[in-house]
Protein backbone atom coordinates (compact mmCIF):
# COMPACT_ATOMS: atom_id res chain seq x y z
CA UNK A 1 0.00 0.00 0.00
CA UNK A 2 1.50 3.24 -0.90
CA UNK A 3 1.92 5.58 1.91
CA UNK A 4 -0.08 8.99 1.94
CA UNK A 5 2.76 12.39 2.70
CA UNK A 6 1.76 12.54 6.03
CA UNK A 7 2.33 8.97 6.65
CA UNK A 8 5.88 9.41 5.24
CA UNK A 9 6.46 12.50 7.25
CA UNK A 10 5.40 10.43 10.38
CA UNK A 11 8.14 7.61 9.01
CA UNK A 12 10.90 10.19 8.41
CA UNK A 13 10.22 11.74 12.15
CA UNK A 14 10.65 8.70 13.76
CA UNK A 15 14.07 7.78 12.52
CA UNK A 16 17.03 8.99 14.50
CA UNK A 17 20.34 10.16 13.23
CA UNK A 18 22.36 7.45 12.06
CA UNK A 19 25.90 9.87 12.62
CA UNK A 20 27.59 10.29 15.88
CA UNK A 21 28.20 13.81 17.76
CA UNK A 22 25.32 15.87 16.44
CA UNK A 23 23.85 18.88 17.68
CA UNK A 24 20.80 18.20 19.50
CA UNK A 25 18.80 20.54 16.67
CA UNK A 26 16.82 19.05 13.96
CA UNK A 27 17.36 19.64 10.51
CA UNK A 28 19.59 21.72 8.96
CA UNK A 29 20.53 22.99 11.97
CA UNK A 30 22.27 20.01 13.18
CA UNK A 31 24.92 20.84 9.73
CA UNK A 32 25.16 24.14 10.60
CA UNK A 33 26.51 23.94 14.03
CA UNK A 34 28.76 21.63 13.06
CA UNK A 35 31.56 24.04 12.66
CA UNK A 36 31.45 28.23 13.19
CA UNK A 37 31.96 28.39 9.12
CA UNK A 38 29.23 26.18 7.92
CA UNK A 39 26.92 28.19 10.17
CA UNK A 40 27.90 31.00 8.56
CA UNK A 41 28.42 29.75 5.11
CA UNK A 42 25.15 27.96 5.00
CA UNK A 43 22.90 30.93 5.96
CA UNK A 44 24.48 33.00 3.67
CA UNK A 45 23.94 30.72 0.86
CA UNK A 46 20.49 30.78 2.01
CA UNK A 47 20.09 34.91 1.97
CA UNK A 48 22.08 34.77 -1.17
CA UNK A 49 19.58 32.86 -2.98
CA UNK A 50 16.26 33.74 -1.27
CA UNK A 51 16.33 36.92 0.63
CA UNK A 52 19.37 39.03 -1.01
CA UNK A 53 18.73 41.31 -4.32
CA UNK A 54 19.32 39.19 -7.43
CA UNK A 55 21.13 40.93 -10.75
CA UNK A 56 18.07 41.08 -13.20
CA UNK A 57 15.66 38.83 -11.19
CA UNK A 58 12.24 39.68 -10.59
CA UNK A 59 11.16 37.21 -8.46
CA UNK A 60 10.13 37.99 -4.98
CA UNK A 61 11.16 35.95 -1.88
CA UNK A 62 7.78 34.22 -1.22
CA UNK A 63 8.53 32.79 -5.23
CA UNK A 64 11.92 31.59 -4.56
CA UNK A 65 10.87 29.70 -1.03
CA UNK A 66 8.14 28.38 -3.18
CA UNK A 67 11.23 26.96 -5.32
CA UNK A 68 13.38 25.28 -2.62
CA UNK A 69 9.81 24.17 -1.22
CA UNK A 70 9.14 21.96 -4.82
CA UNK A 71 12.50 20.77 -4.68
CA UNK A 72 12.79 19.81 -1.23
CA UNK A 73 9.64 17.81 -2.07
CA UNK A 74 10.34 16.01 -5.25
CA UNK A 75 13.79 14.75 -2.80
CA UNK A 76 11.18 14.09 -0.04
CA UNK A 77 13.21 16.07 2.45
CA UNK A 78 10.39 16.65 4.94
CA UNK A 79 12.21 18.93 7.29
CA UNK A 80 13.07 21.25 3.99
CA UNK A 81 10.04 20.90 2.55
CA UNK A 82 8.19 21.78 5.94
CA UNK A 83 10.31 24.52 7.08
CA UNK A 84 10.37 26.47 3.77
CA UNK A 85 6.37 25.65 2.99
CA UNK A 86 5.97 27.85 6.04
CA UNK A 87 8.56 30.50 5.05
CA UNK A 88 6.41 31.00 2.09
CA UNK A 89 3.41 31.04 3.82
CA UNK A 90 4.92 34.04 6.11
CA UNK A 91 6.25 35.76 3.06
CA UNK A 92 2.59 35.58 1.36
CA UNK A 93 0.70 36.65 4.32
CA UNK A 94 3.20 39.54 5.12
CA UNK A 95 2.92 40.85 1.98
CA UNK A 96 -0.97 40.86 1.09
CA UNK A 97 -1.41 37.91 -1.18
CA UNK A 98 -2.70 34.99 1.32
CA UNK A 99 -5.10 34.60 -1.11
CA UNK A 100 -1.68 32.37 -2.88
CA UNK A 101 -0.80 30.17 0.14
CA UNK A 102 -2.92 27.13 -1.51
CA UNK A 103 0.52 27.30 -3.86
CA UNK A 104 2.54 26.18 -1.31
CA UNK A 105 0.00 22.62 -0.84
CA UNK A 106 0.59 22.44 -4.51
CA UNK A 107 4.47 22.93 -3.98
CA UNK A 108 4.56 19.84 -1.70
CA UNK A 109 2.52 17.71 -3.56
CA UNK A 110 4.59 17.97 -6.82
CA UNK A 111 2.43 20.26 -8.75
CA UNK A 112 2.43 23.04 -10.34
CA UNK A 113 -1.50 23.73 -10.30
CA UNK A 114 -2.75 27.81 -9.69
CA UNK A 115 0.92 29.14 -10.50
CA UNK A 116 1.13 31.59 -13.08
CA UNK A 117 2.79 30.54 -16.46
CA UNK A 118 6.43 31.82 -15.61
CA UNK A 119 5.90 30.16 -12.21
CA UNK A 120 5.24 27.02 -13.77
CA UNK A 121 8.02 27.38 -16.14
CA UNK A 122 10.45 27.82 -12.88
CA UNK A 123 8.89 25.09 -11.27
CA UNK A 124 9.73 22.55 -14.06
CA UNK A 125 13.77 23.67 -14.30
CA UNK A 126 14.10 23.61 -10.37
CA UNK A 127 12.12 20.08 -10.38
CA UNK A 128 14.22 18.84 -13.55
CA UNK A 129 17.47 20.26 -11.77
CA UNK A 130 17.19 18.92 -8.99
CA UNK A 131 16.28 15.42 -10.30
CA UNK A 132 18.83 15.11 -13.24
CA UNK A 133 20.01 18.55 -14.23
CA UNK A 134 21.61 17.23 -17.95
CA UNK A 135 18.16 16.23 -19.01
CA UNK A 136 17.64 20.33 -18.60
CA UNK A 137 17.40 21.57 -22.38
CA UNK A 138 17.50 24.79 -24.26
CA UNK A 139 13.81 24.36 -24.89
CA UNK A 140 12.86 24.70 -21.12
CA UNK A 141 14.80 27.67 -20.87
CA UNK A 142 13.10 29.07 -23.97
CA UNK A 143 9.63 28.12 -22.66
CA UNK A 144 10.31 30.23 -19.38
CA UNK A 145 11.25 33.33 -21.29
CA UNK A 146 8.77 32.95 -23.47
CA UNK A 147 6.17 32.79 -20.15
CA UNK A 148 8.24 36.26 -18.76
CA UNK A 149 10.63 34.76 -16.99
CA UNK A 150 14.41 37.10 -17.38
CA UNK A 151 17.81 35.22 -17.51
CA UNK A 152 18.00 36.08 -13.71
CA UNK A 153 14.64 34.19 -12.66
CA UNK A 154 16.45 31.20 -14.78
CA UNK A 155 19.83 31.41 -13.13
CA UNK A 156 17.76 31.26 -9.60
CA UNK A 157 15.78 28.33 -10.28
CA UNK A 158 18.70 26.33 -11.27
CA UNK A 159 20.95 27.55 -8.38
CA UNK A 160 18.44 27.27 -5.75
CA UNK A 161 17.27 23.25 -7.37
CA UNK A 162 21.04 23.04 -6.67
CA UNK A 163 21.18 24.34 -3.34
CA UNK A 164 18.42 22.61 -1.98
CA UNK A 165 19.33 19.34 -3.51
CA UNK A 166 22.58 19.82 -1.27
CA UNK A 167 20.91 20.88 2.01
CA UNK A 168 17.97 18.34 1.59
CA UNK A 169 21.37 15.40 1.06
CA UNK A 170 22.67 16.63 4.23
CA UNK A 171 19.51 16.38 6.40
CA UNK A 172 18.65 13.24 5.08
CA UNK A 173 22.31 12.07 4.88
CA UNK A 174 22.81 12.57 8.50
CA UNK A 175 18.94 11.64 9.18
CA UNK A 176 18.86 15.23 11.45
CA UNK A 177 15.92 14.47 13.48
CA UNK A 178 12.73 16.00 11.37
CA UNK A 179 9.44 17.71 13.23
CA UNK A 180 6.72 15.29 12.95
CA UNK A 181 4.33 18.42 12.53
CA UNK A 182 4.50 21.23 9.92
CA UNK A 183 2.95 23.36 12.46
CA UNK A 184 6.83 23.18 14.22
CA UNK A 185 7.33 25.74 11.95
CA UNK A 186 5.31 28.85 12.88
CA UNK A 187 7.88 30.77 15.08
CA UNK A 188 10.76 30.32 12.57
CA UNK A 189 8.60 31.79 10.09
CA UNK A 190 8.27 34.44 11.07
CA UNK A 191 11.76 35.09 11.82
CA UNK A 192 12.64 34.56 8.87
CA UNK A 193 10.37 36.55 7.26
CA UNK A 194 11.49 39.56 9.23
CA UNK A 195 14.91 39.23 9.17
CA UNK A 196 15.92 36.37 6.88
CA UNK A 197 18.54 33.69 7.39
CA UNK A 198 22.09 35.52 8.74
CA UNK A 199 20.66 38.16 10.83
CA UNK A 200 20.87 37.84 14.81
CA UNK A 201 17.43 37.46 16.81
CA UNK A 202 16.23 41.24 16.88
CA UNK A 203 18.37 42.50 14.14
CA UNK A 204 17.34 45.07 11.33
CA UNK A 205 15.03 43.17 8.85
CA UNK A 206 17.01 42.64 5.21
CA UNK A 207 14.36 43.44 2.97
Amino acid sequence: MVKTRDEQRQQRAAQEPIVGGLPEVPGIGAAMRLTPALGVHLRGLADALLVDDYPGATLRRHDRELLATAVSAANDCFYCMDSHGAFATALLERSGDADRVAEVDAAKSGTSEGFDPKMQALLHIARTVGRDPLTLGSGDVEAARDAGATDGDVQLAVLIAAAFSMYNRMVDGLRARTPDDPRAFGSRAAEIAERGYSAPPGGVSPR
